[in-house]
């Protein structure tokens, strides 16, 4: 089953209990769908000082800053909250009014990251804490932090509330990230540079759309100066670098490895994805300064139509 924004973030959400998950259906998602939140009426400029209000729905997209409202009308069993920054922002939940009861089985929690279908972004392979600690729960403890933030320019609540008139009020703000390191894209378009500054982490760019992608600049601190002559031939013994892969899934650690790229160089290598989900993913030991820059378009019927060189003709172009 695809999984493009537009089409699929409505359709199952994960929630989970002290630290284990479990599926909840989402009833009646077709009327709300989130991605729709995106347009650009929602990303009007405000005047200064102007905080941008409104409710929340059950299901629900975030692109923008503001205070939001939740309300339960009715009982409320299966809701969740996407918020999605520019890939240069880390997202901050301020939890500003909470009415919920917590022993009669209503929960509100935050994730830092998305959980869909089971899967997560980022992975546990790459995300500095482990996924226990991904989520703070608003029932567990007298207090929850202030202000949440989360590790990259994508995070989630999910929550559910039985009786009618209880509900929250949230603020969502962003902060800059200087060094940007998992991220999904909101649009299925772009350009975009990745440093990891002599950090030990794995990186992954997620665009959830088939495309183009083609790497311009690919810099490895490890091949300063070096020259390799027999390469492994995968790029896991090196230590140092850029992995392509793709799927119809979530998580970076599930999906289908497409190409190593354990060299620098300069541009452009080209590579046609047909994949519902295609990552660029950086692995760097923390010993080097590594560099990749990369632009992507999603793939037009002419390019299907057009499958030359450089391209993975076969892997996932039956899926589009």
């Amino acid at each position: 089953m695809p999984l493009r924004l537009q089409c699929h973030l409505a359709l199952i959400l994960l929630a989970a209990l002290d630290g284990e998950g479990r599926f909840l259906e989402v009833r009646d998602a077709s009327e709300n769908e989130p991605f729709l939140l995106l347009d650009a009426e929602l990303k009007r400029e405000l005047s200064d000082g102007q905080v941008y209000r409104r409710a929340l729905r059950c299901l629900d997209m975030l692109s923008i800053e503001g205070q939001f409202t939740f309300t339960a009308e009715q009982p409320q069993l299966h809701c969740a909250t996407f918020f999605i920054g520019e890939p240069e922002e880390f997202i901050t939940v301020d939890f500003d009014f909470v009415s919920i009861d917590c022993h009669a089985g209503d929960f509100l929690k935050v994730f830092d990251g998305w959980i869909l279908k089971g899967e997560k972004f980022p992975s546990s392979l790459d995300h500095p804490l482990p996924t226990s600690e991904r989520y703070i729960d608003f029932c567990d403890g007298d207090h929850v932090r202030s202000t949440i933030k989360s590790s990259q320019n994508v995070a989630m609540i999910f929550f559910r509330i039985h009786d009618p008139g209880n509900g929250f009020t949230l603020t969502i703000k962003k902060k800059t990230n200087l060094f940007p390191c998992n991220v999904i894209s909101q649009t299925p378009a772009g350009r975009f540079t990745m440093v990891i500054p002599h950090q030990h982490r794995n990186c992954s760019f997620s665009i959830i759309y088939p495309v183009v992608i083609k790497i311009s600049d690919l810099m490895l601190g490890h091949l300063n100066g070096l020259h390799i002559k027999k390469p492994p031939a995968r790029c896991g013994g090196t230590g140092d670098f850029v992995e392509l892969l793709g799927g119809n899934g979530l998580d970076p650690s599930r999906m289908f490895p497409l190409a190593d790229l354990c060299h620098s160089f300069h541009g452009p290598a080209q590579m046609k994805i047909g994949c519902d989900n295609t990552v660029l993913r950086m692995v760097s030991s923390g010993q080097h300064i590594n560099r990749v820059t990369f632009e992507y378009h999603q793939l037009e019927q002419r390019e299907l139509e057009n499958r030359g060189e450089n391209s993975l003709e076969e892997f996932c172009f039956s899926s589009i």
